[in-house]
């Protein structure tokens, strides 16, 4: 197979990997973004998709709207084109010269989690089961046919990143035998009318801390958010995130303190407390619960939050 590859952070690099590793597959093209300013410096970084891709010896194409690239990849001569995470939706007239036709990874059980963070919105809903989904792009939001699905049971300790890398892992190679059913002439499966729910980008106010809800629902929102860009509250006014936390039977006011241990501060809520064991206070670093407790010194009865 001649396959165009578009993708453009970490979590799209295993499956890069599987079809280049593949005997059957020719990866002609990989569409990624383009360089972007990081860090102190402003200096424009590759994205990893490009940097894979350049070691591999396969052309890359970073386009500033996709649309640009029509005529160009009608002239790859592709059978298909692979998707995951590019971070852009792509445009009629692209999808019209991919081949048999444009085939994502998505990180959830369609239709479920339909949109743009599913990993964030599984966990901060407390789901137990997720997986991913391969399907047919069309002009919809991950509304296309579906080729496969696997499934996995989350865990109860793993936060956003783990459990997207995970799933980037297992579905590399559910993506690849994807290609090869579509080309193949295998038939897709209509997505289901029922169980459609959204996955939306998250933005700021999605990760403020309620301390008035359960402590089981602030731990999945601090999962849903970890490693980045981190649930916060505020202490003295200022922004504190948290990375990991585990739920408790402890009772009082939502947002005091009303234990401190040597993993961390424990917080009330509205049901029950959480246990703080990964805090970053603001203009500091990372930092594990008995280091804040140590540098910090939380009394039993102090405020977080508003």
């Amino acid at each position: 197979m001649r396959v165009a590859f578009f993708g453009t952070p970490d979590v799209a690099v295993p499956a890069l990997r599987a079809l280049l590793e593949a005997d059957d597959v020719t990866v002609a093209a990989v569409v990624t973004n383009p360089d972007r300013p990081k860090g102190r410096s402003r200096r424009p970084v590759a994205p990893p998709v490009k940097e894979v891709a350049l070691q591999a010896d396969v052309p890359v194409w970073q386009p500033d709207r996709v649309r640009a690239i029509g005529d160009d990849l009608r002239g790859l001569a592709v059978d298909c084109c692979a998707v995951v995470a590019y971070g852009a939706l792509l445009p009629a007239d692209v999808l019209a010269v991919g081949g048999a036709g444009f085939v994502n990874l998505h990180f959830s059980l369609l239709p479920r989690w339909r949109g743009a963070a599913p990993v964030q919105h599984a966990l901060r809903a407390g789901d137990q089961v997720t997986g991913v989904t391969t399907f047919v792009i069309d002009e919809g939001m991950d509304t296309g046919p579906i080729l496969r699905q696997v499934e996995v049971t989350v865990d109860p300790d793993e936060d956003a990143g783990a459990l997207l890398d995970r799933l980037a892992v297992l579905g590399s190679p559910v993506l690849r035998d994807s290609l090869r059913d579509l080309v193949a002439g295998v038939e897709p499966n209509p997505q289901r009318e029922s169980g459609v729910t959204m996955a939306p980008k998250i933005h700021p106010d999605d990760l403020v801390i309620d301390w008035s809800q359960a402590g089981s629902a602030v731990v999945d929102l601090i999962r849903s958010a970890s490693p980045h860009p981190g649930a916060f509250t505020t202490d003295g006014g200022q922004r504190l995130k948290v990375y990991a936390a585990s739920a408790t039977d402890r009772d009082g006011d939502p947002g005091r303190v009303v234990d401190v241990t040597k993993q961390g501060p424990v917080v009330a809520c509205g049901h029950g407390a959480v246990l703080l064991t990964s805090l970053q206070p603001s203009g500091k670093g990372r930092m594990d619960g008995a280091a804040f407790v140590n540098g910090y010194r939380p009394a039993v009865g102090h405020r977080l939050g508003t």
